[in-house]
């Protein structure tokens, strides 16, 4: 059985006027252009819909029940539009994202942003391993992610939209705190509290102090930079983090950086999505979000779409 919406609205105007003539007046058809629709609609049905014998346009047994259906279909329809309207216009949607632990905090004042000038967008942040985020947008399991890395540019588009470095942080009652600068040989005989989750920027710390010839004591690590921070915070050896993970702790005096020439590692955070994929009126909205906060605020926030080569 095959039927499609304007069959059906055809059939409601025929059945609503109960005349044919006056359908055809109020669809701006002609009456042997409406006569054919419903000709065919019956065809397609295999049933007689209206009672051509009577002169008041009266529906069969079948016309009645398939107009309780039409009815509803054709207001699905305009539910549907309505819906579609609304998406378009930012007054419902959702906006799905995924970042780990760390990039989750440059999220925050662009999600303010978000939320301050599209309040009916519900917004899903999933926490989640930054490896593993591109293998995810190839699952549509979310649309936009946030990494510190460049994966493959062929699949996905990325752009730089924050420019952040490695911060060496100890507590205040630690002895290198008033210290200006130090050399990573001087840090030799430090305790480092490390994060324990494997990154490309830990295996860059490991391996900058192994050229140095230099030992690196991760005596402690911990699943969270929160709980290296408060560790730290209490008085137990150094840390290296990144700086957007610790700037209130800085500005409070909780914790102090203490500047490392041979450790100034930048790291840029990126927006990544599916090079070939159609993204919501959300997404898009969150991005041009994100363009206006680099313009308005400046460094360290910025707005760099990278090229593929």
């Amino acid at each position: 059985m095959l039927m499609d919406l304007d069959q059906l609205e055809t059939f409601l105007a025929v059945a609503e006027e109960r005349s044919f003539s006056r359908a055809a007046l109020r669809l701006h058809r002609t009456q042997p252009a409406v006569s054919q629709v419903i000709r065919k609609l019956e065809e397609s049905v295999g049933e007689t819909l209206l009672d051509r014998a009577a002169r008041d346009g009266s529906l069969t047994a079948a016309g009645t029940l398939l107009r309780e259906y039409a009815v509803r279909l054709l207001a699905l329809r305009r539910e549907a539009s309505s819906a579609l309207g609304e998406l378009k216009n930012l007054e419902r949607g959702r906006l799905q994202l995924a970042a780990n632990e760390y990039t989750c905090m440059y999220l925050l004042p662009a999600l303010d942003q978000f939320r301050r000038k599209f309040p009916q967008i519900s917004v899903t942040v999933q926490r989640m391993l930054a490896s593993r985020i591109p293998d995810e947008l190839n699952l549509r399991s979310f649309e936009l992610g946030i990494i510190s890395f460049r994966p493959d540019p062929g699949p996905f588009r990325t752009i730089g939209v924050y420019a952040d470095r490695l911060a060496l942080i100890v507590g205040r009652k630690h002895p290198l705190h008033d210290a200006r600068r130090v050399s990573i040989n001087d840090l030799g005989t430090e305790a480092f509290i490390a994060h324990n989750v494997a990154s490309p920027l830990r295996r860059k710390v490991i391996e900058t102090f192994q050229r140095y010839q230099t030992p690196l004591n991760m005596v402690i690590e911990l699943p969270t930079i929160e709980a290296i921070k408060r560790f730290v915070a209490m008085g137990n050896g150094v840390a290296l983090v990144p700086h957007l993970t610790v700037a209130r702790e800085l500005e409070s005096g909780d914790l102090v950086e203490i500047p490392v020439k041979e450790l100034e590692i930048r790291r840029v955070l990126r927006i990544v999505h599916r090079r070939q994929v159609t993204l919501s009126y959300a997404a898009r909205a969150f991005l041009s979000t994100l363009r206006a906060l680099a313009q308005d605020q400046g460094p360290p926030f910025y707005y760099h779409v990278e090229r593929a080569g």
